[in-house]
């Protein structure tokens, strides 16, 4: 397990495990760099200094991937469950074990908070952990036979090779959901991180390797999005895909996919309303909205987008909402601050294009606005009040550190606003009547919903939403039907 020559191009890391940092893709169970050997680079969003080169493979190099993983599927399916779990709960063990390492890694190329990525370590290893145990459960079902001297079972079975697309933010715990589900079901997986964030990815594939799972299970094919996943869309031998990211490009997957009826996880946009009624506490309102906006610097497609604020503790909160958004502390990752930087310069575009569309607009900007003088790519914590229905953050998801507000008078008023989006991810609702909880729950148009709360997230959960949100679940036992087939067996003993 020599290191990748690309961690000798940096000073920036200090891991206690150098062999974690990875520069070429894993493919069949080997380190490549590709039949061209061609490299993207890799900045750190926080001073964009150089983290270092990594392999940017082409489509036949991806398809080489397909290659490896369909021909290590039927021995790894045939094993039995308890082997695939016991090697589920070793990879567990091992980033447990270099939680530190791993969340350094993923602070210098994401740039979030180090708390919130050692946070992300223990969120992301918990779904290995989970999906260990499950691995023993997708049991044959005896049902009760309809014909005579006739016995029938219900089975499910691995579908085949399963591609997952991951994203930036994060860059962990997503490929963690998408893998301990689909390898647990008996799925064999090709794996493409975002560009950005490459990094984490190649280290959890290191520590696959070091837990023991066969050549061409685990696969991490790195590279242009295009370019890699083209191939795979096209290729019958992909069964499943589980992407999560924007809601176009979730749209233009799922298109590709049709050719070849492909099962689809899609885990797209959000615009969580954030609805608080006066009969809750004011303090804790203000607790959960901070938390509920500006986790991941707002870079969180569950972070709260639009806050409807009953109109007689609107003033009260809007105050506190935005003196404790002014007291956040925005720096490098490493600092641990409350906030990091964005991801990148459009990021930053996007915040500036929703503040100056409010304002123009009529809204009232209590704090924030402008970039941070930490760095090109810090937003300040931003509060915004009186903000019309018609602007853009109120339509569209900002992703990023700027919050709307908005007072509203009744019950009905307030649902129909939350549910007027195509998305539907979360929605969090804040009120001490039991009644008015039942009566929410059932009416927002949201595949999750907190409730005097923000935390709600963990492998145990079908994490998924409505509409254009997206399609099926991950986590929980629903995680694993997009990787199994169902196939009815029925018997003659006569």
């Amino acid at each position: 397990m020599s290191a990748d020559p690309s961690y000798f191009k940096t000073t920036s890391w200090n891991l206690r495990d150098p062999a974690l940092l990875r520069g070429f893709s894993y493919i069949g169970g080997r380190w490549s760099a590709g039949a061209k050997a061609r490299t993207f680079a890799v900045t750190n969003p926080a001073d964009a200094s150089h983290l270092g080169d990594v392999a940017s493979l082409s489509s036949a190099d991806s398809a080489t991937a397909i290659d490896a993983a369909q021909n290590a599927f039927g021995a790894w399916s045939g094993l039995l469950p308890q082997q695939r779990s016991s090697l589920l709960r070793r990879w567990y063990e091992l980033m447990i074990e270099h939680k530190e390492d791993l969340a350094q890694i993923m602070t210098l190329e994401q740039g979030k908070p180090i708390s919130e990525a050692r946070g992300e370590i223990d969120y992301g290893a918990s779904f290995a952990e989970f999906y260990a145990e499950e691995a023993k459960r997708p049991n044959i079902e005896s049902v009760t036979s309809h014909l005579p001297d006739a016995e029938v079972e219900v089975w499910r079975e691995p579908v085949g090779v399963a591609a997952l697309i991951t994203p930036w933010n994060f860059p962990s715990a997503m490929l963690t959901r998408k893998a301990g589900a689909a390898l647990a079901a008996g799925c064999t997986i090709v794996a493409h991180p975002s560009a950005q964030t490459p990094y984490s990815a190649l280290a959890l594939a290191e520590l696959a390797e070091r837990a023991g799972f066969p050549a061409g299970v685990f696969n991490v094919v790195t590279g242009d999005a295009a370019t890699v996943v083209k191939p795979w869309m096209k290729d019958k031998r992909i069964r499943a895909v589980s992407f999560t990211g924007s809601t176009e490009i979730g749209k233009l997957l799922y298109r590709q996919g049709a050719d070849t009826v492909k099962r689809l996880v899609l885990e797209l946009g959000g615009h969580a309303p954030f609805i608080a009624f006066a009969d809750a506490d004011l303090d804790q309102i203000v607790g959960e909205a901070i938390k509920a906006k500006f986790a991941t610097s707002g870079q969180d497609c569950l972070g709260a987008n639009r806050f409807f604020i009953e109109r007689s503790i609107y003033d009260a909160f809007c105050a506190r909402f935005a003196a404790a958004a002014k007291a956040l502390t925005v720096g490098n990752g490493l600092d641990d601050p409350d906030l990091g930087p964005l991801m990148n310069e459009s990021a930053i575009a996007k915040q500036q294009e929703h503040v100056a569309d409010a304002i123009a607009r009529g809204a009232k900007l209590l704090t924030g606005g402008k970039c941070h003088q930490a760095g090109p790519l810090f937003f300040e914590p931003t509060v915004l009040a009186d903000v019309s229905a018609e602007a853009l953050i109120m339509n569209e998801e900002t992703f990023g550190p700027v919050a709307a507000i908005a007072p509203f008078d009744s019950e009905e008023e307030v649902i129909a606003r939350a549910n007027d989006t195509e998305y539907g991810l979360v929605a969090y609702l804040h009120t001490q009547d039991p009644r008015r909880i039942y009566r929410a729950s059932r009416s927002l148009q949201f595949g999750m919903v907190a409730i005097n709360r923000t935390k709600v997230t963990g492998a145990p959960i079908p994490f998924g939403g409505m509409k254009q949100s997206g399609l099926g679940r991950e986590g929980s036992r629903l995680g694993m039907e997009a990787f199994t087939d169902v196939k009815y067996v029925c018997r003659d003993w006569a």
